[in-house]
């Protein structure tokens, strides 16, 4: 049996960050404090109408074809109307699902939020199955929880057709966190057969979709239940959590929103978070979370006493929730925002008001908590919790394991990344071709033999080292190259077992097979120089670099229009969401500047510019460093690079320079965006990344991008991507710098092989001592005197 799982990524935030605050009562009348302070005298938008509450279908009911016939019904019962309808793809189901063998099967994950209840559920499946079923023995059971919900028959009639069936499933069956299982039972003799034999298949497809029809169940307003009701790590779907500004923002409190919506694409995690922005106008439906800032409020009993966060209904929707960050003035905003990201945990009750407050601990460089640490190695167990390093079966799904990298990780001329190796499996008494198959990303790098005991010498000393699981340890030694490794991976490793026959009738499969990589194995990228030539789009993209060198974004600067409005205020918000579930951190540090004051903000800092439509006339100054002009008309310098391989890169920088061919220059009244990264007109090695459209709506176009999913055949990458709706074109500017160091003699190396790629500084070394040795040895004749003759 094997099984595919969907992963949580739930992000691990520093325990150095020192913090300490103390909670005091809560203030009353939250609801009219934000009737109030948001909506002003505006008019409140009337809740959306829902869908009546749907019965639960009946255990036994299958919309396909019903097994038994029953009697007419006194009243027809309400159409079923899914609520959320997921793909096997979505449950992740890379691919099609094969089920092969008397009894196959394969499992995947789903669960129903806390603020939902499920009241109907089906399943709508695509599937084939192989002609030589034998239809009295044979069906396809569909199980929720390990108990059967369904089955498929699979007459003969239909075998080796693309089938469609949508069937049925009891609600009741449905938990928190539940798991569907698709079995085969098959057989194709009455007689002895052999359990494995090729004809035993079915094939589902990952298309195949489970529809859900809920209800929503109400809440108590709880800062305890934080992140709840506003992420719920349950719900497999992209985020999309409202900000309201009770009035137009200024850069601290977009600071502080900054914080809060890093926070929230920590935790979305591999789901993805957008952050739509509105002033003053609270969403008809559903959560938000809701800014404000001021001393007191009409219809607040007693004004506010410092930093304040509270929980409390949405007043346009009775199902929804609003997480409002107050303060008497902008530094308490963003100390209740610091104290939310980081000691949410620590909250209770509707409401608290921060008495004190500690400063948060500076971070270091490179040490965003999902990134892999580069000054020693790090374990497996530190990476994945470690029941999911084992496995069982003959065949078993893949364990998987992400890590990330800093991209600025140089490999040019270094050793492999060394992974030391423990594993564990059960040996066989005798094995062929039994193995341990190691990839990255779906490349393969490594197959381990996993030797029976009569093929290792001394097996019986071995059958001594047997664990009591009956699985034996073993260790290996793999090197991995660094440019595999991208900002993003995936270490995969794939327990293959032999199954040896017995003999006619009598081969049975028995579940004895394990499998497991020891959570103190270890890969360790520490010894590598951080360089790299910039601007590298494709480390915006997976990592945000260079603003998450920083976890914190400490080091970051944001510019916006000075005209900015919603639009660019949900773009920087998506953005910082991005930024966030790349480190696992949120950016408590990132400071906001409005372009007038963009000459004012600090020098070291990287720049993140977020502009649209005619709010790009201060872009001007700095026009002979960017690679593209973009207001009301566009400018670009056009290269090879837009008919190359897309993807690949070669691990010297120098190798992938693409000099401009030509220059392009339209105007053009059509939605689109850029995403050009260049170097910092203010200070030498610092970088500035633009996000710019020529008209607003186009930065939604932008952060999407950024996002990516499989609507994108290609990726943001280069120093230049001009998006058109779903579709990226990636080009190249012109100027090319490095940042990071090197030592004094990888430096020396680095520059003479820009005159020779096959020169060195080693062999420049031996070639100077050969050369002098030369030398000496000619002088030394030179000096010889002729002898005299008498």
């Amino acid at each position: 049996m094997s099984t595919v799982q969907r992963q949580e990524k739930t992000p691990a935030m520093r325990k150095s960050d020192a913090h300490t605050f103390t909670l005091r009562p809560a203030i009353a009348k939250w609801s009219a404090l934000l009737m109030s302070c948001v909506l002003g005298a505006q008019a409140v938008a009337q809740p959306a109408s829902r869908a009546p509450t749907l019965p639960a279908q009946p255990p036994g009911a299958s919309a396909a074809a019903p097994a038994t016939t029953t009697p007419a019904a006194t009243a027809t019962p309400a159409p079923f109307k899914a609520d959320l309808t997921y793909t096997l793809e979505q449950l992740g189901a890379q691919y099609p699902l094969n089920l092969r063998g008397i009894d196959g099967s394969n499992t995947l994950a789903f669960s129903v939020r806390n603020d939902e209840v499920v009241t109907g559920a089906r399943l709508d499946v695509r599937y084939t199955y192989s002609p030589a079923l034998l239809a009295d023995i044979s069906h396809i059971n569909v199980l929720v929880n390990d108990e059967v919900a369904a089955t498929i028959p699979v007459p003969k009639e239909t075998a080796g057709v693309n089938l469609q069936r949508t069937v049925d499933i009891p609600p009741y069956l449905i938990t928190a966190f539940s798991n569907l299982r698709l079995q085969l039972i098959g057989h194709y003799t009455m007689n002895c057969e052999d359990p494995l034999h090729s004809s035993l298949w079915a094939n589902i497809s990952n298309q195949s979709k489970l529809e859900l029809a809920t209800s929503p169940v109400q809440l108590p307003d709880d800062l305890a239940r934080l992140p709840e009701p506003f992420f719920d790590r349950r719900d497999a779907r992209t985020l999309q959590l409202p900000f309201v500004f009770a009035a137009a923002p200024d850069t601290a409190m977009l600071e502080a929103a900054g914080a809060v919506s890093s926070w929230f694409g920590a935790l979305a995690s591999y789901r993805g978070a957008r952050f739509p922005a509105t002033v003053a106008q609270l969403p008809a439906q559903g959560n938000a979370v809701v800014f404000a800032v001021g001393a007191t409020a009409p219809g607040v009993s007693t004004p506010l006493q410092g930093p304040t966060l509270a929980v409390t209904a949405n007043p346009t929707d009775p199902n929804g929730k609003l997480l409002v960050v107050m303060g008497r003035n902008a530094q308490e905003l963003k100390q209740a925002a610091n104290a939310l990201v980081t000691g949410s945990q620590t909250l209770t009750g509707p409401s608290a008001t921060i008495t004190q407050f500690a400063d948060l601990q500076a971070r270091k460089p490179y040490d965003a908590p999902k990134w892999l640490r580069t000054d020693r190695p790090v374990s497996f167990g530190e990476l994945i919790d470690a029941k999911r390093l084992n496995v069982s079966g003959y065949s078993p799904d893949i364990i998987r394991m992400d890590v990330r990298v800093p991209p600025d990780l140089f490999g040019w001329r270094e050793n492999k990344v060394p992974v030391n190796l423990h594993y564990r499996y059960t040996p066989q008494p005798t094995s062929v071709n039994s193995s341990l198959l190691f990839s990255v990303d779906n490349q393969f790098v490594k197959s381990i033999p996993l030797f029976a005991l009569e093929k290792i010498s001394d097996g019986e000393t071995l059958r001594a080292q047997v664990l009591p699981d009956e699985s034996l340890p073993m260790q290996a030694q793999i090197e991995v190259p660094l440019e595999l490794l991208k900002s993003r991976s995936q270490l995969q490793f794939r327990y293959m077992y032999d199954y040896i026959k017995q003999g006619e009738c009598r081969d049975i499969i028995i579940d004895n097979v394990r499998g497991a990589i020891d959570p103190e194995s270890t890969i360790d990228v520490s010894g590598y120089p951080h360089f790299i030539a910039m601007p590298n789009l494709a480390a915006f993209t997976q990592a945000g670099f260079p603003f998450t060198r920083m976890a914190d974004l400490s080091e970051t600067a944001v510019v916006l229009g000075s005209n900015a409005g919603a639009q660019e205020y949900g773009a920087y918000l998506t953005v910082m969401g991005r930024m966030g579930e790349s480190t696992g951190y949120p950016a408590t540090g990132v400071t906001v500047v409005k372009a007038q004051q963009a000459s004012t903000a600090p020098a070291d800092k990287d720049l993140l510019v977020i502009a649209s439509g005619a709010d790009q006339a201060w872009l001007k100054d700095w026009a002979a460093r960017m690679p593209a002009a973009y207001e009301n008309s566009g400018r670009f310098a056009v290269s090879d690079l837009v008919y190359r391989v897309l993807g690949w890169f070669h691990i010297d920088p120098r190798q992938d320079e693409q000099r401009p061919r030509t220059a392009l220059a339209y105007t053009s009244s059509g939605v689109s965006a850029v995403v050009a990264g260049f170097e910092s007109p203010r200070e030498n090695k610092r970088s500035v990344v633009l996000i710019a459209s020529n008209q607003p709506e186009g930065l939604q176009d932008a952060t999407s991008a950024l996002i990516g999913g499989k609507d994108y055949e290609h990726p943001i990458q280069g120093s230049l991507a001009i998006i058109r709706g779903k579709q990226v074109d990636s080009l190249v500017g012109e100027h090319q710098y490095y940042v990071g160091t090197l030592s004094f003699f990888k430096r020396i190396d680095w520059w003479l092989s820009s005159i020779n790629p096959n020169l060195t500084l080693a062999g420049l070394i031996i070639g100077m001592l050969i050369a002098l040795a030369v030398l000496a040895f000619l002088l030394s004749l030179l000096r010889r005197k002729p002898k005299s003759t008498p």
